[in-house]
């Protein structure tokens, strides 16, 4: 019978566990006839299993104070080495990677601590266990057009700074003038593709015209992770996630990267063409009538590059436009319906 999950072990894990055995059966009644408490894991629950053996693996025995073997065959940390240091059972803690049991928050916080996961992991670990509000079920067609609409004047009192409205898959909802002109117009891409993630990989204009793209554009797929929990296993994101298979195949590795990361504010830098490079200040912030939404805000750091966005923003073609402000198409793009913006 596994040791109950919130009961510490009464001894510390050896230096030197034995190989992991093969995965428990599924549990069964105890000598006295009881079964074990098991309690049903949440909807994450094979995410959040993935995302900790993801992170096990990360680990080598000397980060936690262990001395490895020349005969260890497992990539990073066992699961009798983590069940040990985290004070679980080892049969507990296998089923808590297969996504067969719940972990309460004290039991999950003293896992994480194992794993040495920081802030962001640790509230993408929470957050997959279920504690957390519910996101609730996919934002409908016309929730998603009332939170544009009311979303839409306060991003075209930016005139100077870029600003966009996400939904909780980072699909762009609306987006202002300055966007358009910054970024490129949403209105050149196909509807099932406007997206924060597809645009920052699949658009080579976009791609070559911001300073240091790979880092920014990294942090927006971990930041996804970070504040998507349960929402990675919803048909809009498989459905994201295949596209960017198909049109940019050989950034695979980044979507199927399990890193997490908060969306930092930070200077990025992007060149304009005719008007020379233009700094812009990144903050976030979350609409009141959506917290899963998401609205981007690039604010000018100087004047100067305020003037330069602006004048752009007044050259830019008509909204529906087939090719984005830049002049060039991102790669795989057809054009779409026309968009709020």
């Amino acid at each position: 019978m596994p040791q109950s999950p919130d009961t510490p072990a009464r001894t510390p894990g050896p230096a030197h566990a034995p190989a992991a055995p093969a995965a428990p059966a599924a549990p069964t009644a105890g000598a006295a006839g009881r079964a074990p408490n098991r309690t049903p894991a949440p909807a994450g629950g094979q995410e959040l299993g993935t995302f900790l053996r993801a992170h096990r693996e990360l680990l080598k025995p000397a980060d936690v104070g262990l001395t490895a073997t020349s005969r260890r065959r497992t990539p990073g940390l066992r699961r009798e080495e983590v069940a040990s240091l985290s004070g679980v059972g080892l049969a507990w803690y296998t089923w808590l990677e297969q996504g067969r049991v719940a972990a309460s928050r004290q039991v999950l916080e003293a896992v994480a601590r194992t794993l040495r996961l920081d802030p962001p992991a640790l509230r993408h670990a929470l957050r997959l266990a279920g504690f957390h509000e519910p996101a609730g079920p996919p934002t409908g067609t016309g929730a998603r057009a009332a939170l544009g609409a009311a979303v839409r004047p306060v991003l075209d009192s930016w005139p100077a700074s870029p600003a966009v409205l996400l939904d909780r898959y980072f699909d762009l909802l609306a987006w202002n003038s300055a966007w358009s002109a910054v970024w490129g117009a949403p209105e050149a891409v196909s509807e099932e593709r406007r997206n924060l993630m597809w645009l920052m990989v699949a658009d080579r204009r976009l791609r070559k015209a911001v300073h240091d793209w790979e880092p920014l554009a990294m942090n927006v797929f971990q930041h996804f992770r970070a504040q998507a929990g349960p929402a990675v296993a919803d048909p809009r994101t498989t459905e994201l996630y295949r596209r960017l298979d198909q049109d940019v195949p050989e950034l695979r590795h980044w979507w199927g990267c399990r890193s997490v990361a908060e969306l930092t504010a930070r200077t990025v830098t992007v060149e304009l063409p005719g008007a020379g490079p233009v700094r812009l200040s990144l903050s976030s912030f979350r609409p009141v009538d959506d917290p899963s939404a998401l609205v981007l805000l690039l604010t000018p750091v100087t004047a100067e590059d305020a003037a330069r966005v602006t004048a752009r923003a007044a050259a830019r073609p008509p909204a529906g436009s087939a090719a984005p402000a830049g002049g060039e198409a991102p790669a795989g793009v057809r054009p779409g319906r026309s968009g709020p913006g």
